[in-house]
């Protein structure tokens, strides 16, 4: 499945803007993305670790691992955003 990847703050310095990326079969939810960039290894290992304070979009509404994807999606990574 083809999938659109954004990066947003300091996920974006470490990893770039996005990719363009073709998921393994297995690879059903926002979850197993972040799964599957971690197993790249460096830099997506270090930036995308779990227990790390990330957040998650897919078609840029806020999720979590449990959120379906599909062919065509765009699913963007980024830090949590503070204001004041």
């Amino acid at each position: 499945m083809l999938i659109n990847l954004k990066y947003f703050a300091s996920v974006r310095e470490a990893l770039g803007n996005g990719e363009q990326v073709v998921l393994p079969a297995n690879a059903q939810t926002v979850g197993d993305v972040r799964a599957w960039l971690l197993a790249r290894g460096e830099p997506w290992a270090s930036t995308l670790a779990e227990g790390r304070a990330l957040r998650m979009a897919c078609n840029q509404r806020m999720c979590d691992a449990s959120a379906p994807v599909a062919p065509g999606d765009e699913v963007a990574f980024f830090p949590p955003v503070t204001g004041g």
